[in-house]
């Protein structure tokens, strides 16, 4: 293991570009400290294991098992045997939430939850390395294509065994070691945005979820993730709007508000800002994938 090297994090743990779908095929690094990214991630274990400690638990995955976790909670790839090799992708949030899966897995999944199915085989294999290979061939179409099949694939899970871990009673755990980002007052933080920032919320109401003042709430935020809570909101809520924007018979308006912005400029304000482009824009240079209802809240 001496020979691999290590990663080191930025300081904050944060990996930029929310909007940005990364694929991966390689021999990983040891993590020396967690770090956290706004997508959610997929990993496949190609050969050997690899151990993660998560923000509520920990994980041991094995050649041929496939994984899918938020990212946007500190997890760190802690050790691994010496022929690891994994692939997959960060998958940004407005494919995630296009994702048709059973209706309690998108919030468990953004409350912490490790979703891993051991239901894999060799074309798995071989497509997670085409689709990297799409990712990065500089070509739209192959891009493009890349994220509709791993979609398709992700979604495949529901009619094979998996299961979600921890258990639902036990995801207020925290993993010893993992220092101030595994604060149990962030963890609390980000389960309550998983399921409220549709609504009009804001620093105190979400203060008083986790329990303390909203200062010592933006302050202990800001630290253990590099972003404000006001930007991790309007995150959550622009990756949701992507996805409704890329529906049929979207309503600009409409998607502001089912996404939880109080008005259509400070949507369209938020948009251009993250994406880069008007939600106009956005909606019409989109790719419409069947529609599904997207639902966060579990049943």
């Amino acid at each position: 293991m001496a020979d691999r090297g290590y990663y080191e994090p930025v300081a904050n743990g944060v990996e930029r570009k929310p909007t940005a779908l990364s694929m991966f095929h390689a021999t990983p690094l040891i993590m020396r400290a967690p770090h956290w990214h706004a997508q959610v991630e997929v990993n496949y274990i190609v050969r050997g294991w690899a151990h993660y400690k998560m923000s509520s638990h920990e994980m041991l995955f094995q050649q041929g098992d496939m994984a899918l976790f938020w990212g946007g909670l500190p997890h760190q790839l802690d050790d691994c045997s010496d022929d690891l090799v994994y692939t997959g992708g960060h998958l940004p949030l407005v494919h995630f939430f296009r994702l048709r899966l059973p209706r309690d897995v998108q919030a468990r999944l953004m409350q912490g939850a490790t979703l891993v199915t051991h239901a894999t085989d060799i074309a798995d294999s071989l497509n997670f390395s085409r689709w990297n290979e799409y990712a990065r061939s500089g070509d739209p179409m192959k891009a493009v294509m890349a994220v509709d099949e791993l979609l398709l694939r992700i979604e495949r899970i529901r009619f094979d065994p998996y299961r979600l871990l921890p258990d639902a009673a036990n995801t207020g755990l925290t993993v010893e070691g993992l220092d101030h980002q595994s604060s149990p007052i962030v963890v609390r933080i980000c389960d309550f945005i998983a399921e409220n920032f549709r609504e009009d919320i804001d620093s105190a109401d979400i203060a008083s979820a986790a329990d303390i003042h909203p200062k010592y709430a933006m302050n202990v935020f800001k630290k253990s993730t590099g972003m404000t809570l006001n930007d991790y909101v309007n995150l959550m809520r622009l990756s949701y709007a992507q996805a409704l924007l890329m529906q049929e018979d979207a309503n600009v308006l409409q998607v502001a508000m089912d996404s939880g912005f109080g008005s259509l400029s400070a949507f369209n304000k938020s948009f251009r800002k993250i994406a880069g482009m008007s939600p106009t824009d956005f909606r019409r240079d989109g790719r419409v994938r069947p529609s599904t209802t997207l639902r966060l809240r579990a049943s």
